[in-house]
């Protein structure tokens, strides 16, 4: 298996302890910037990145009104990120005014436009809470079918999405189309606060293109085994 699908999440509350676990996985070579981190540190860890040569996956989960997540698109370009996250509910309107602006800020500073996926459902929400908390009349495939056909229907490269959901979403979205699976367990880790998940192997039979796997690696007492029996398991 490509190590390369799989994205370490750097969800870690400063810059120090980023490096300290960048530095603890060299074979890691695809890791993921949340709202934690950047929140912290800002831009800076990205540079950190890019200086060791790493893809990375800004995920901020944009939402907001048209105007705003044009802005915010337009100037994460800059950055050089591979994959940057908006959600869906955000709406078509914003959906197509953010891939516009992230294509139009890139090519103003002469960089490869990221790709910009979708959140269909946080995977730490469940069908109870859908129908319950979110008085979504929908079942949750429905649902989470629904938002990442809006995705590709306004022109973004892909979706993130349980693996649960990954195979219907690969039958109806194409080959094409991007599917970012996190709530990615070994059948050894703890599950923690993800709702539908999924093994490593199974999510990649499902139809993913990329698995985002954490606490199962960030966590354990021995981070470069855990990478490696992970890439084993899925062969």
């Amino acid at each position: 298996m490509n190590p390369d699908k799989i994205i370490v999440p750097l969800d870690v509350p400063s810059q120090e302890s980023a490096i300290a676990l960048i530095d603890k996985l060299p074979d890691v070579s695809f890791w993921k910037v949340g709202l934690e981190l950047f929140v912290s540190c800002g831009p800076t860890i990205i540079e950190i990145l890019k200086e060791r040569q790493k893809r990375i996956f800004l995920d901020l989960k944009f939402h907001d009104i048209p105007n705003t997540v044009a802005g915010a698109c337009r100037a994460a370009a800059k950055y050089n990120v591979d994959l940057l996250t908006i959600h869906s509910t955000c709406g078509k309107d914003a959906l197509k005014a953010a891939q516009s602006a992230l294509v139009e800020g890139a090519a103003a500073v002469d960089k490869p436009s990221p790709k910009l996926i979708a959140i269909t459902l946080l995977t730490s929400l469940n069908s109870r809470q859908l129908a319950f908390e979110l008085k979504i009349p929908l079942e949750l495939p429905e649902y989470a079918l629904h938002m990442a056909l809006l995705a590709k229907e306004t022109g973004l490269a892909g979706a993130v999405c349980s693996p649960q959901e990954a195979e219907q979403l690969r039958m109806s979205c194409g080959d094409d189309f991007l599917l970012v699976c996190p709530g990615v367990r070994p059948k050894w880790a703890d599950g923690g606060d993800q709702k539908r998940s999924m093994t490593p192997k199974a999510a990649f039979k499902a139809g993913a293109d990329y698995l985002v796997i954490g606490r199962p690696i960030t966590a354990s007492d021995d981070p470069v085994a855990a990478f490696a029996r992970i890439c084993d398991e899925i062969g």
